[in-house]
């Protein structure tokens, strides 16, 4: 007769009008790595208070929050962690026996991806977006000290962003792109239907060695913007990177356990080669 005396499955997820199986193959790895009873499950979904009231009433333990979910979530939650609330957006939800907790991991997954390759304190950083993930990267890296410049199509949001990032920081359009000669470190953080603009092949021009370019794009491997910095011998940081280390630090989040890093990055490549 099977044993009744497993420990239950504790239940993770995420939740998005178009789910993608390439968080569950991370941390999925990750849970069979250290021989957890975790499994995560990508849940399709367009009624985000459903959804939170389903985690409640289920019980799981995490769960990822797409776009374009990032905002309209926090009215759900009971607390919100202080840089996701500065963020204000939250990409993954934590139950703490019931207490739902706001986490902002693109902003980690980010910094850290960066952090791995250079020093940001002092450098000139110029990030290309004003969304969610723009507002995660740069409230991350205002803590540590760089000059942000913000770019965006519509001046306007690169401008609210930089105020709410404090005094020094700057922002304007995109024609700003033909200063990058001024800078240390390039981000591009794509927003729905935007990326980088067609003047790319001039904005090649002025990539060059010594530059930091980092890419959030993780689709296609590698990005037209990756290719044109490493041709040009700029020292490069890929998206995929970027997202191994939001799982890290949902994997943690989740089980308390730090991440297997191996076994989720062989997992993502299996799924996302390039």
């Amino acid at each position: 007769m099977p044993s009744l005396t497993r420990s239950p499955i504790v239940l993770c997820g995420s939740v998005s009008p178009d789910p993608e199986m390439l968080g569950a193959a991370m941390h999925n790895a990750g849970y069979h790595a250290l021989g957890l009873s975790f499994t995560y499950v990508p849940f399709q979904g367009t009624d985000l208070a459903e959804a939170i009231h389903g985690m409640r009433a289920l019980g799981l333990r995490g769960l990822e929050v797409a776009p374009p979910f990032t905002r309209d979530v926090i009215p759900l939650l009971d607390s919100i962690d202080p840089l996701a609330q500065k963020i204000g957006a939250v990409d993954t939800v934590v139950n703490d026996g019931g207490h739902l907790v706001g986490y902002n991991t693109d902003a980690f997954g980010a910094g850290d991806a960066l952090g791995e390759v250079t020093i940001v304190a002092g450098r000139r950083v110029l990030i290309i977006g004003a969304g969610p993930a723009a507002c995660a990267v740069a409230h991350v890296l205002a803590n540590w000290g760089p000059r942000l410049h913000v770019v965006h199509h519509q001046p306007a949001a690169a401008a609210a962003l930089a105020r709410s990032l404090g005094p020094g920081a700057t922002a304007g359009g995109l024609d700003d792109l033909a200063r990058l000669l001024d800078f240390d470190i390039l981000v591009h953080c794509p927003e729905a239907g935007t990326a980088v603009p067609p003047g790319m092949a001039v904005l090649e021009s002025r990539l060059r060695p010594g530059l930091v370019v980092m890419d959030l794009v993780c689709e296609p491997m590698p990005t037209e913007l990756v290719m044109a910095a490493t041709r040009r011998g700029a020292r490069v940081v890929h998206g995929r990177q970027v997202l191994l280390n939001k799982a890290f630090r949902q994997f943690e989040l989740y089980t308390g356990r730090p991440a297997p890093r191996t076994a989720m990055e062989a997992a993502l490549a299996a799924h996302l080669p390039g």
